[in-house]
């Protein structure tokens, strides 16, 4: 009897300490979980969800469009090109790591999370920044002068212009957390904008660069220089929201730190996917696309004068029957000597032979036959022969002699 007194009890126990447990830790959680990872899956703070649903397909994206880079590498042939692809894939992991850094700001600070955070915020906004300034300097030199830099002389600049925000950064810590021993976590939300400085300048130099590539005689460039305008402006726009609300609003709400992190949690997606959606996609499309083919010459355009390719003699073939023509014309030409009264070459001779025993009179002292086989000019300029244009212009046909030629009366 007694034991079947005890196992009820026991029941009831267990079920007692199973709810207690389900008490504190929060709703959509699981048991085991780590109280810093809380966050993630609190269905009471429902912005770290979809913080992270967000960053999550924003990462998705970004590393779908890498491997799409990487797989069609070899197609690309314009070196023009070619020449920023490893631009590209660099921008591409600083969004990447944007999109990373969310979740940074989504679960709960440490010493470690912290200094996590104020490293790799400048660091990874410098890269992107870098990658825009340089794409800005790119797409200025095919607008104005139609070649661009090398692709090494791109990414150097990109790397060199992120390298003083990493020195920026390290300064920070070192100065603050070994030299003055305070913990990662304590500083005032004025130091860290103060330590982005830099990338607030990288951002104004970007969108002056940009509008500079507006301008310029090859026009086939200046929508990837609009996108870089859109993605500079954009972000202006966002860093000058979430500083505002970083430094003044907490306390104008009266919240203390508590949408501190979600400020800057937002702040990361939301310039991920203005990275992606306004420079990276276009990007990629424009150096996928097959270069352009140059139409052929319309030569039925008369809007504007064109010049001959090719010499006359090359294309202009005159046609077999002004040859068969022209033989015909040198056999009319001897059957109006002979008609005329002269034959064997010989102006001084009559073809049908004079009286018998009589000399031929000589007027002259020349003997007879002088002329030899040549005709002479009398008779060759009253032959018509049409010149190889006026063949030409009568659509390859010989053309009679005008009324006003001075032999027509012999035909």
């Amino acid at each position: 009897m007694r034991t079947h007194q005890v196992l009820p009890f026991l029941v009831l126990l267990v079920i007692a300490s199973v709810a207690s447990e389900n008490a504190s830790t929060s709703r959509g959680c699981g048991l085991d979980l780590l109280p810093q990872y809380v966050s993630l899956c609190d269905l009471d703070a429902i912005w770290g969800i979809v913080v992270e649903a967000v960053a999550g397909a924003g990462a998705l994206i970004t590393l779908l469009l890498m491997l799409i880079l990487l797989v069609r590498l070899p197609f690309i042939k314009d070196k023009e090109k070619r020449r920023p692809i490893c631009l590209h894939f660099l921008f591409l992991l600083g969004t990447l790591g944007l999109f990373g850094l969310t979740f940074a700001f989504i679960i709960r600070m440490d010493e470690t999370i912290c200094s996590i955070r104020r490293f790799l915020w400048g660091v990874l906004f410098a890269l992107c920044f870098s990658c825009l300034l340089s794409q800005a300097w790119r797409v200025r030199r095919l607008v104005r002068h139609g070649t661009s830099p090398a692709g090494w002389q791109l990414v150097g600049l990109a790397l060199c212009l992120m390298l003083v925000q990493v020195i920026i950064a390290t300064e920070w810590l070192v100065l603050t957390v070994l030299r003055d021993t305070k913990p990662a976590c304590a500083y005032e939300p004025m130091d860290f904008v103060l330590a982005l400085i830099y990338d607030m300048v990288l951002l104004a130099i970007t969108l002056a660069q940009a509008l500079f590539t507006l301008c310029g005689k090859f026009k086939r460039w200046k929508l990837n220089g609009a996108f870089i305008l859109i993605t500079a402006f954009l972000s202006l726009l966002i860093w000058v929201a979430w500083m505002t609300l970083y430094l003044f609003g907490n306390i104008i709400m009266r919240q203390g730190d508590a949408w501190s992190d979600a400020t800057l949690a937002i702040t990361l997606t939301a310039s991920g996917w203005v990275f992606v959606i306004f420079h990276a996609i276009p990007e990629i499309h424009c150096t996928l696309l097959p270069p352009l083919q140059e139409s052929p010459p319309n030569y039925f355009d008369t809007s504007q004068p064109r010049m001959r390719e090719t010499a006359f003699e090359e294309d202009a073939h005159l046609p077999r029957t002004y040859m068969e023509n022209k033989a015909f014309s040198m056999d009319e030409h001897h059957a109006a000597l002979r008609t005329a009264g002269f034959s064997n070459g010989s102006l001084g001779k009559r073809s049908g032979g004079g009286s018998m025993g009589k000399k031929p009179s000589v007027t002259t002292g020349k003997k007879p036959g002088v002329l030899g086989n040549q005709p002479s000019a009398p008779f060759r300029s009253n032959v018509y022969q049409p010149t190889e244009m006026a063949v030409m212009l009568n659509g390859g046909t010989i053309p009679t002699a005008p009324p006003s030629h001075t032999a027509r009366h012999h035909w």
